[in-house]
């Protein structure tokens, strides 16, 4: 329980240090979505630009078994090397936004 809880500390500080607070006049909020009681973690752009409706996920993790899912990363940032460097064991992360039969070869954890 003490690794899953560090987990959810390391998750909250990487998407934390990727949002960008300015909406300035673009009229797009970044939102953190941290939802402790069933582990999923997102960082969210909604707003309008124009007539035309912005919501994306940009970042989505999860912790399902005691390891960290990264579900979606819309950036150009290696959110899995955050994650190690902070004192997450590769094992431990999944990455789940490739196909299965790729996990093996990615050096980090398979599910």
């Amino acid at each position: 329980m003490e690794r899953v809880e560090h987990y959810r500390q390391s998750i909250c500080q990487v998407l934390t240090s990727h949002v960008t607070f300015e909406t300035g006049s673009s009229g797009i909020e970044s939102q953190l979505v941290f939802d402790k009681e069933h582990d999923h973690y997102q960082l969210l752009e909604v707003g309008w630009e124009g007539l035309k409706r912005i919501y994306n996920c940009i970042i989505h993790l999860d912790i399902k078994d005691g390891k960290i899912w990264i579900q979606r990363n819309m950036t150009d940032v290696d959110i899995a090397r955050e994650l190690v460097e902070i004192g997450v064991q590769k094992e431990d992360i999944i990455l789940g936004l490739h196909p299965p039969y790729k996990r093996p070869y990615t050096g980090y954890g398979v599910a």
